[in-house]
Order: structure tokens, then C-alpha cells, then sequence
């Protein structure tokens, strides 16, 4: 009981957490940048290995928990895993592209040059049409939602992505020669997802083959759940870290980029929230239908700006904004499931 209690203050005050682990990361940019630079070159196709280190401590504690009777249950289930699909494809990369418009092209035209404009509507496009293949897995995870319906959608978007990501990109930016970063996809799906599957595939089978069931979900579990929010506050730090520079020298800038991008989360997320209510799917399902399509593969984005307009332009720095506001923002809706979840059969 003393370990529960533990946890729920941890939890409850999490909020706390979170905006002082943004504070330390924007001061340490700041103050250090020179650690910051050296956390930023340490990359492989693009993907940052510090943040890798950091979602493999967040994703492998939820993938040793899954029982994996759940995927292939949730496969079984086209209902959910349609619904997920068709706002992440059909529907996100066309809202973002009408958002970025509405705000960046009138709103705040008056305040940005024609360049600006145009660069940050590609930025956040690039964003609305990668959609997020790993740290949904720790969004519906503390959720409580069906991580075998996440992992599921985890493995069809990392599919979709080849092969709809480049076609998607061009028809919204007007760009023919758009180039997959496939090596950025695979690597980053090939570190973010697979090892901690495998890892939690196998470790899982072992613990309760040896320690039993009970020590499984009353001793392991709570300590591995402690270990993922912990590696979650981490990330925001050597997130923020990366960035604090930026946040500090073009606030107005940051924001604006930042109120479109949330626009297009909430929008997505309480539509796929909502058409799950509607058609009858249960919250486990719910919650992350709706998670998924609210979060984006930032990575691949960044990737995708840098190649086509450069590491320092205002697209690259569009995609950047988006991952900053993932964090806090995504543990917000969590937050907005766990207390609607009634709502739901």
C-alpha cells in the first residue's frame, strides 16, 4: 500500500513535474549550450540516440506488461483499427494543411514575411501527415487503454508511412521531389518499437516462467511503471534542453507556430474521441484511437524539413515546435481520458 501511495502523489503532482522538468531543460540550453550541442549531434539517420536511450526506458516497461494475446485479439478487431486509420490518413494531413493555412496565412500574416509563411505551413505538414509510431505507446499506456489495439496501429502506421507518407507530402506541399528518409523511418521504428518489444516480448515470458504472476504484476510491474514516468521527465529535459536557445530568443515566433499545432491536436483527438463514442467502441479502444491520431513522428518530419528546406529554416523549426509541445500537451489529453472513461460502456 505504502508503494501505491507513493505513486499516486507522484502522479497526482505530475503536472509539477512536468512544467519543472521544461524549466531545467530550457535553463540548461540556455546556460550550457554547449552540452546541448553535443546531445544534438549525437544522431543516426537523423534520430537522436539520447532520446532513443530515453524511449526505449519509456516504451520497454509498457511492452514487458502487454500480454500479447491482446494484439492478436485487437487484429481480430477491424472496428477500432479502421477508425484509427482513417483520421490518421484521411483526414489529419488535410486538417493540418487547413489550420496551418487559416492561422499562418491570415491571422498572423500581418506579423510574418511571405518566406515565414510559407515555411511554417510546411513545417506543420510535414508533421500532420507523419503520424506518431512509438510514444503512443506510453500515451495509451497511462491511459489505461488496450495496448494491444496501440501496438496494432503502431505496427500499420510504420507500414502506411512507407508507402503514404512521400505521396501525402507532395500532394499538400505542391513539391514533386519529395525523398522518404526510409533509413530515418526504419532506424527510428527499428529503435523506438522493436527492441523494446522484443525485449519486453521475451524478458516477460522468462519473469513469469521463473518469479511467477504474483511478483510479476504486484512487485515488477509497479517498479517498471515508476521507471517509464521517470524516463518520461528525462526526455522533457534533453527535449527542452535542445531547444532552450530558440524558446528564449523567438518566443512570439514559438508561438505562434504552437497555437495552429494545438489547434490540430485537439481537433483530431476529440473527433477520434467522439466517432469511438458514437459507434459504439469501449474506451480501451477509445482512448487511444484518439491519442494516436493526436500525436506525429517528429522525427520523420524533421528529417523531411531539413532535407527539402534546411536544418536552419522556418520549416525545420515548425516540425521542432511540434515536438515540444507533444509532451505536455499529449499528458494533458491523457489526463482528459481517465476522466471521461465513464462516458464510454
Amino acid at each position: 500500500m505504502a508503494d501505491e501511495k507513493k505513486l499516486g502523489f507522484f502522479e497526482k503532482y505530475l503536472t509539477v513535474w512536468i512544467f519543472a522538468c521544461i524549466v531545467i531543460g530550457i535553463t540548461l540550453g540556455k546556460i550550457f549550450p554547449q552540452i546541448a550541442g553535443t546531445l544534438d549531434s549525437m544522431q543516426v539517420y537523423e534520430v537522436s540516440i539520447p532520446i532513443a536511450i530515453c524511449l526505449f526506458f519509456m516504451i520497454y516497461p509498457i511492452m514487458v506488461q502487454i500480454d500479447f494475446k491482446q494484439v492478436v485479439k485487437a487484429g481480430k478487431t477491424p472496428k477500432p483499427v479502421l477508425t484509427t486509420f482513417i483520421i490518421n490518413w484521411a483526414i489529419k494531413p488535410f486538417t493540418m494543411l487547413f489550420f496551418a493555412w487559416l492561422f499562418m496565412a491570415n491571422i498572423f500574416a500581418p506579423y510574418l514575411t511571405e518566406l515565414q509563411i510559407s515555411q511554417y505551413i510546411a513545417g506543420m505538414i510535414l508533421l500532420g501527415v507523419a503520424p506518431c509510431t512509438a510514444m503512443v505507446l506510453v500515451w495509451g499506456y497511462l491511459a489505461k487503454g488496450n495496448q494491444g489495439h496501440t501496438l496494432v496501429m503502431v505496427a500499420i502506421n510504420s507500414l502506411a508511412m512507407l508507402f503514404l507518407y512521400a505521396p501525402l507530402a507532395r500532394l499538400l506541399l505542391g513539391i514533386s521531389d519529395i525523398v522518404v528518409p526510409w533509413e530515418t523511418i526504419l532506424f527510428s521504428v527499428g529503435m523506438y518499437v522493436g527492441v523494446p518489444l522484443f525485449a519486453g516480448y521475451f524478458s516477460r515470458n522468462y519473469l513469469l516462467a521463473s518469479k511467477g504472476k504474483d511478483w510479476f504484476e504486484n512487485s515488477f510491474s509497479p517498479v517498471m511503471h515508476n521507471i517509464a514516468i521517470t524516463a518520461l521527465l528525462v526526455t522533457l529535459v534533453v527535449l527542452f534542453s535542445l531547444q532552450g536557445g530558440v524558446i528564449l530568443d523567438m518566443p512570439l515566433v514559438i508561438a505562434m507556430i504552437a497555437v495552429p499545432l494545438l489547434v490540430q491536436v485537439f481537433f483530431i483527438f476529440f473527433l477520434g474521441y467522439g466517432v469511438a463514442k458514437v459507434i459504439g467502441i469501449t474506451y480501451e479502444d477509445a482512448a487511444p484511437t484518439a491519442l494516436i491520431g493526436a500525436s506525429n513522428h517528429f522525427e520523420v518530419a524533421i528529417a523531411v524539413a531539413a532535407m527539402l528546406f534546411g536544418i536552419n529554416s522556418g520549416a525545420a523549426l515548425a516540425t521542432v515546435v511540434g515536438v515540444l509541445i507533444e509532451v505536455p500537451v499529449m499528458l494533458g489529453l491523457v489526463s482528459i481520458c481517465l476522466r471521461t472513461k465513464t462516458m464510454f460502456k
